[in-house]
């Protein structure tokens, strides 16, 4: 076997009947957060008033009942993008986590190991406060063109150090400095008063801004990489038992570890350009999950990113709502949330080793 698409299936890593399962309790939970989330807020909206309006946009009903067109535009314009985005936010960074954590056999893996995130900060930073683009470069598209450079820099820098796991994670903690460096640089001596602020509360993750737009834009990226972190997905069960043994059955190494790795950093990019930097969504989750699915990756994944979905959801719930009618950037909860989880999830897998 010379192919990784041919890789043969790694003993015990057969995904369970179980998988059905979850994929369905998931992807009821996704709905029911995303219905329940919506209605939470100022306006009194029920959950009947967002499935009418839902119904009207789609073309399943004639208007949307009794719902005014004000609280119907609140519903449309403003809560349903911006909670869809969570969705797909948390999916794909749950996703990139997984897959970073078992391709570079790091359990600190996460999607911004590779300073795909400092890149993209520094990309937005550029254009807010330089003005970078002259009016035609939105913040999103600055973000996103940081985000690749960024990415550019760390695969140049691990090929010319020898391309193994650890050097890619050691280039990703190099770029992550410098453009951290970076982005504070130009906002201290560049940026005034108020524009600092704006860009720092981005920076910190806001889905205050979310349009159909970054809806459609995520949502497609992220099942384009997850189609190909399925595909891949006996192959990145190989790779938990080192290079040599993947190599052993068939993985051609180098080539899938770029793929893989570019397939994460697109995803990512795209989602810090919607939403900035949120943190430990892909760090917390994978391990959270690998506890209920076990490591094979053809369950975890798509378990991984319902589970990335519905938690963010509530998030960014709690983030927009907890001090109304002033809104706490969504990486402080993550951050908040996360780190106690994350120490949790360590003394259990210690108390299991």
């Amino acid at each position: 076997m010379t192919s990784a698409s041919r890789t043969a299936p790694v003993p015990g890593l057969r995904a369970p009947r179980s998988t059905l399962l979850w994929s369905v309790a998931g992807t009821v939970a996704l709905c029911v957060s995303v219905a329940f989330a919506v209605t939470i807020g100022p306006a009194d909206i029920g959950v009947a008033d967002v499935w009418s309006v839902i119904a009207a946009h789609l073309g399943a009903g004639t208007d949307a009942g009794d719902v005014s067109p004000l609280r119907a535009g609140i519903v449309w314009d403003l809560r349903l993008p911006r909670t869809l985005l969570a969705a797909v936010c948390g999916a794909g960074l749950a996703v990139c986590g997984a897959v970073l954590q078992s391709l570079l056999r790091n359990p600190l893996a996460d999607p911004f190991v590779l300073g795909v995130s400092s890149g993209a900060s520094t990309g937005a930073v550029l254009v807010v406060v330089l003005g970078v683009g002259g009016g035609a470069l939105s913040v999103p598209g600055g973000a996103f063109i940081g985000a690749v450079c960024s990415f550019a820099l760390v695969m140049l820098l691990s090929h010319s150090l020898g391309g193994t796991t650890d050097r890619v994670v050691l280039a990703g903690v190099a770029a992550m400095q410098l453009f951290s460096a970076l982005t504070s640089f130009v906002v201290m001596t560049a940026a005034d008063a108020e524009t600092t602020r704006g860009v720092l509360f981005w920076l910190l993750g806001s889905l205050g801004g979310a349009g159909w737009s970054d809806v459609w834009t995520g949502t497609a990226v992220l099942l384009l990489v997850l189609a190909v972190c399925l595909g891949h997905a006996r192959t990145l069960d190989a790779f938990a038992f080192g290079q040599d043994a993947a190599a052993a059955l068939g993985v051609h190494v180098a080539r899938t570890r770029l793929v893989l790795l570019c397939a994460t950093a697109l995803l990512t990019a795209a989602l810090v350009a919607s939403a900035g930097a949120i943190g430990f969504v892909g760090l917390v989750l994978p391990h959270a999950v690998r506890a209920l699915t076990g490591p094979g990756h053809a369950r975890l994944l798509p378990v991984c990113a319902l589970a990335g979905a519905v938690f963010l959801v509530w998030v960014d719930t709690l983030a927009r709502t907890v001090l109304e009618p002033q809104e706490v950037p969504v990486g402080v909860v993550t951050s908040l949330i996360g780190v106690p989880a994350f120490v949790l999830v360590l003394y259990r897998t210690r108390r299991t080793r």
